[in-house]
């Protein structure tokens, strides 16, 4: 880009610099640099290099340079460091692996790039590059495959097999079909196989798992950097156990037996888990046993290719001799205690052995300041001109009046605009005010002088050359820090979550006739030679029902918010669930009613209209300081239309915690108060009166609101003051708990009530707000999740406004799971410490929390740590998590308290004790409450090691490894809150009905309630079975995962229409190779099925030459038609309307088992087609 480097080249210390840069090991300082010019510098002189590496001191400069450098280069990779104290946690996520990788992929394809890395990860050992390349796997069309050894080899490469691809880093093989999920890839790769050969190769959707485009060729990248063969593992375990057995007796020998036994043990596990299990998560440690010849990251690089940059070199090393101190200090101690080997307390390069490493290396050192500090010594330094661009704060004419002075000094001045049609504007504006602007696409057309010419592209920051005359203006210097553009996400819309491929044998299950079962499996069953799938549901007193597997779809998971109580089981062939479904179809009529006849009230009253937005509120949202999300905005306008027509507002708003519910309710207040009118924000807590307090306060600062807070915090005096100013109108907004509600507060003109979390007020509260309630704006607030099935019920009786996207600078949760240690627990606080951050410490015994705490405390001397549990006084519980809010406590040990509602964001670390003991949900809810800021946070779910506790604790720990990223045990954990979500919002009364019937059904009846009282036809309630001589069945061959076979089916149950079905048909062709005549069958009968109920026939019955079709006495037929279907079909069809309505069709069977089953669904279809024709229409 010519327009950016030309008037570099003008500049002499560049000129010089480059030409130094030509000879090997050149080493150049350039001083006076400021921040976004140092890229400037870095992009001019790297001109000729292949690879160029920018070094920076800290992961979150690094993130800010890699968003910078991608003005100036579009191949940009950002590699982190490995976290050399926290490897041997049993789980990490995939997220750093994956960077990584793609890092790695790009120098083995030799492809040109600029890597932004920090100084730590020059500093661990890493596998050779030539060994990773080695293990990619090519795969074309002329590739042959044997499915067995590639399993094997994907595994090597740490790839999971899994029975489906959720996720990156995981394959599964299933009947010629393999599909990979490559780490460095968007989407996943499916190989089709003929016997052994390639037949096609595509990238396909991990949402609906369907295929997205054919591909030519694919490389798979390994998913983990330590790729070991068996003689690998086996030499690296053989020189480990020798090293182990040797420190061991050096223990003993000074009798420390306790330290030696832990030596001993812990490497008896390790070969186990590796050569059992071949677990390799937590090999990075023991690296140098593996590889004799582990090299640098910049070893990657040719040294005649590349080039190093190194951002404030002095900051640099302080970072190296940081990172260096603590790794030295925690391997000490665990060596003391026996923890690890002396050999792996040498894992880290030191930084002055990593600063010889650049030694070979061409590099150039920017800094501010001149600092004898530093890390290398340049040949040459260069001290540059350079000013940062101060800021205009929006002032358009304090830009003008500048460019006017840049155009009289000769200057050639560069704008730019993260947009092109602001970027046009921009230039016509300027035009205007006469000056000599104009909007160009070329980047290589050259600036000349007193000419500004507008460019698309984004940086932080300007900057400005005095002696070249050369200036660089961003959008951010005009307009202040520009909101971060997100990446628009795939919307999770797909299917709900299938709760049917998380029924397991054992769980209970929903039969809409039968009641409340356990579900067993899948049987096969055979009949006169024709075979089908039945599922097999066991009731009270050992009654067995089997349901035909194309039935499904009157079965649901029973789902209660408590799994652990377990629930009565219904007895077959009585009444009992009949009475229990009708008292709660009553009970569920009646809340229909309630709330379709309250949403009526309120459409007719009158309430407030407010007016349009005022310039003012255009300000205040302006200075948001975060990108909205689409959720968000579409919550605000939500909101405001509500407000500024003639309705009552009744808005509920539901998203997590996090995820800007305040922002939406700040903004209708701030709206309010532009109309004259108070505002009340009412809060259950003490505490979050208090944050909430802060957050209105910070965001108002600077208009004239005034904002007063009620709660115990404040003096009898101060809250006297406020009770008599909200009575002169004098107070706009005031915060607080139910102090609010008090007789004694009178408002002068209430315009809005917030409520945040309404079910945690109690009974006496609640009618108090219910009085405020009838002609006042209210917005709800709440994090209890609301499902969407029954927000669909719901749809026009409760507005709502649900948010589902989490803030674009959320970063993902570091989560380790591993045993219980102290020294674990040691670093992971005083690392949070050092960066002046708190943590969390949950421990869920009220008896012993003491103890605990005074043990945490012994372990940090230096921090000061605190308890907090729910069975506190009040006062002292808020005095503590007050002093905790306002940073005066570093460590807080507390119960599952925290789970509700704190927003702290400066408390990043959260250690659980004994996590194996909580359940799902609450983990989910706990590990919300760290990530809040664009730090990185950590999470440490500890469990005592115990052999017996394997069986469980694996398995609910494999759930926890998957939400690290919020995968699928995230939406189990969203199941458990829905459902309390749903008896918040429709009161506990409701909840024992859900309970009664399963939360599906329930949602089911609840939906027929709200149609029938809108006046919608409400359709009759009955369930069509088809059973025919035919094999309608699954494969066990065909699909051989259950819980896959199982979803199959439940969806084959729900298709309704022709291309409902072929869609499937494409699907299966897709995913599982070519379908069988069986599952074609059972396709056909689904439509079949459909086509009967639309008839109000019940059963379908083909067997022994005869077809017969029941049907019901009230069908809504036109019954003066029967003669004309019955003369269609002469001598074949009779009809029978003696108590039940049948219908009987005799037909002629060849004996040939296939062709008869298929005479028999050709005949059923024609049948109903034209019953439908004569009857129906």
């Amino acid at each position: 880009m010519n327009a950016i480097t030309a008037p570099l080249r003008e500049l002499a210390e560049f000129e010089e610099g480059q030409a130094l840069l030509k000879k090997t090991g050149a080493c150049v300082g350039f001083t006076g640099c400021v921040d976004s010019q140092k890229l400037h510098m870095a992009y001019g002189l790297s001109d000729g290099f292949r690879y160029k590496i920018i070094v920076t001191f800290s992961d979150l400069k690094a993130r800010e340079i890699f968003e910078d450098y991608q003005f100036y280069d579009r191949e940009v990779t950002w590699y982190p460091a490995k976290d050399l104290i926290f490897y041997q946690a049993d789980i990490h996520g995939n997220q750093l692996v994956t960077e990584r990788m793609k890092a790695l992929r790009k120098i083995i394809e030799g492809k040109p790039q600029t890597v932004i890395t920090t100084f730590a990860a020059l500093m661990s050992p890493q596998v050779p590059l030539e060994e990773i390349a080695a293990s990619v796997i090519h795969i074309d069309a002329d590739s042959s495959l044997n499915e067995g050894e590639l399993a094997r080899k994907l595994a090597e490469m740490g790839y999971e097999k899994n029975y489906q691809v959720d996720a990156p880093g995981q394959f599964s093989i299933r009947g010629g079909i393999i599909d990979i999920f490559d780490l460095t890839e968007e989407n996943p790769y499916r190989i089709e196989l003929w016997g052994e050969e390639v037949e096609s190769i595509r990238s396909f959707d991990l949402l609906s798992q369907r295929s997205v485009e054919k591909l030519n060729e694919v490389d798979i990248y390994p998913a983990t950097e330590m790729m070991l063969s068996e003689e690998q593992k086996e030499k690296g375990l053989r020189r480990i156990e020798k090293e182990a057995k040797e420190f061991e007796e050096k223990l003993r020998s000074s009798f420390l037996t306790e330290e030696a036994h832990r030596v001993k043990t812990q490497i008896k596990e390790l070969r186990e888990q590796v050569m059992e299990f071949s677990q390799m998560t937590n090999l990075e440690s023991y690296i140098r046993y593996f590889y004799e010849d582990t090299v640098s990251f910049l070893r990657f690089f040719p040294e005649g290719e590349s080039c190093v940059f190194i951002d404030e070199a002095a900051r640099v090393k302080e970072q190296a001799l940081a990172v260096e101190m603590e790794f030295r200090e925690s391997m000490g101690h665990r060596l003391e205690k026996g923890y690890i080997l002396p050999g792996q307390a040498d894992l880290l390069y030191g930084w002055e052995e990593t600063a010889g490493f650049l030694q070979h290396m061409r590099t150039v050192l920017f800094s501010s300041m001149d600092s004898s500090n530093a890390l290398l010594k340049p040949q040459r330094k260069f001290d540059v001109n350079v000013k940062s661009m101060s800021s205009y704060n929006s002032s358009f004419d304090a830009l003008v009046a500048d460019l006017k002075r840049y155009k009289k000094n000769g200057y050639r001045v560069l704008l730019l605009s993260g947009s092109r049609t602001r970027a046009r504007r921009l230039a016509e504006d300027l035009q205007e005010q006469g000056l000599a602007s104009f909007y160009s696409e070329d980047g290589e057309r050259v600036v000349n002088s007193g000419e500004v010419m507008l460019y698309y592209g984004h940086v932080k920051r300007g900057f400005e050359y005095p002696l070249l005359k050369f200036v660089v203006i961003t959008e951010s210097d005009i307009f202040g820090v520009q909101k971060k553009k997100k990446k628009h996400k795939k919307k999770f819309e797909g299917q709900k979550i299938n709760d049917f491929a998380e029924l397991r044998i054992g769980d209970y299950v929903v039969h809409e006739s039968h009641g409340l079962g356990v579900y067993q499996g899948i049987e096969k069953v055979e009949v006169d030679k024709v075979v089908k799938d039945y599922i097999k549901i066991s009731y009270r007193d050992g009654g067995n029902l089997y349901v035909l597997a194309t039935g499904l779809d009157v079965i649901q998971k029973y789902a209660s918010s408590d799994a652990a109580k377990a629930p009565k089981l219904n007895k077959l062939g009585s009444q009992e669930w009949n009475r229990t479904k009708s008292r709660v179809r009553s009970a569920v009529d009646e809340v229909a009613k309630d709330l379709v006849e309250l949403y009526a009230i309120r459409q007719q009253q009158e309430g407030y209209p407010f007016s349009k937005d005022t310039v003012w509120q255009k300000e205040f949202e302006e200075c948001f300081p975060f990108e909205e999300t689409d959720d968000q905005l579409s919550a605000i306008a939500a909101t405001k239309e509500d407000m500024e027509s003639y309705r009552i507002m009744d808005r509920l708003i539901c998203g997590d915690v996090g995820y800007g519910k305040t922002e939406i309710a700040i903004r209708a207040a701030f709206k309010a108060i532009q109309d004259g009118k108070q505002v009340a924000f009412l809060v259950p807590t003490t505490i979050l009166a208090q944050q909430h307090y802060n957050t209105f306060a910070q965001r108002m600062k600077d208009f004239p609101v005034r904002i007063d807070l009620m709660s115990r915090f404040r003096t009898p005096s101060e809250q006297k003051k406020t009770v008599e100013d909200l009575r002169k109108g004098q107070v706009d907004i005031v915060i607080g708990t139910h102090r609010i509600l008090s007789a004694d507060i009178q408002f002068k003109d209430l315009g809005l009530l917030i409520i945040d979390e309404e079910q945690r007020f109690g009974v006496t509260h609640k009618e108090k707000i219910k009085k405020i309630k009838d002609n006042v704006d209210v917005l709800t607030l709440t994090a209890t999740p609301i499902p969407r099935t029954l927000h669909m019920s719901l749809v026009g009786i409760r507005d709502m406004s649900v948010l589902e996207e989490p803030p674009s600078d959320r970063l993902p949760i570091q989560t380790f799971v591993c045993e219980y240690n102290e020294e674990m627990v040691r670093e992971a606080i005083v690392r949070e410490l050092t960066r002046d951050g708190q943590v969390y410490y949950v421990y869920n015994r009220v008896n012993t929390i003491a103890d605990v705490a005074a043990a945490v405390q012994q372990l940090v001397p230096e921090a000061v740590v605190a308890f907090a549990h729910g069975q506190m006084k009040e006062h002292e519980l808020e005095r503590i998590m007050y002093d905790f809010i306002n940073g005066e406590i570093d460590v807080l040990v507390a119960t599952t308290i925290i789970e509700t509602g704190l927003d702290i964001s400066n408390v990043n670390t959260m250690i659980i004790h004994d996590a194996d003991q909580l359940g799902l949900s609450q983990l989910y809810q706990l590990r919300g409450r760290v990530g809040r800021s664009n730090r990185t946070s950590y999470a440490f779910l500890m469990y005592k090691r115990d052999k017996m506790l394997k069986e469980i604790a694996e398995k609910r720990l494999s759930a926890i490894r998957e939400f690290t990223d919020l995968g699928s045990g995230f939406k189990i954990a969203m199941r458990d809150l829905e459902i309390r979500g749903a008896g918040n919002l429709l009161g506990r009364k409701q909840h024992g009905h859900m309970e009664a019937v399963g939360y599906d059904l329930y949602c089911k009846m609840l939906n027929e309630a709200v149609k029938n009282l809108k006046g919608e036809k409400s359709i009759v309630d009955f369930t069509t079975t088809v059973e025919l001589e035919a094999d309608a069945f699954i494969p066990p061959s065909y699909i051989v995962n259950e819980q896959q076979k199982l979803d199959i089916y439940k969806r084959i149950a729900g298709v309704e229409t022709h291309a409902e079905s072929e869609d499937m048909k494409e699907e299966l062709l897709d995913r599982f190779g070519e379908v069988p005549k069986s599952v074609d069958n059972l396709l056909r009968i689904a439509l079949l099925r459909v086509l009967a109920h639309d008839l109000y026939i019940t059963e379908v019955k083909g067997r022994n030459g005869e077809l017969k079709l029941t049907m019901r006495p009230d069908a809504g037929i036109r019954v003066e038609n029967i003669p004309e279907i019955l003369g269609k079909h002469k001598n074949k069809l009779t009809f029978s309307a003696r108590g039940t309505p049948v219908f009987l069709y005799r037909y002629k069977k060849c004996g040939v088992v296939e062709k008869d089953a298929e005479n028999l669904i050709r005949l059923a279809e024609g049948l109903l087609e034209d019953m439908k024709e004569i009857l129906l229409n």
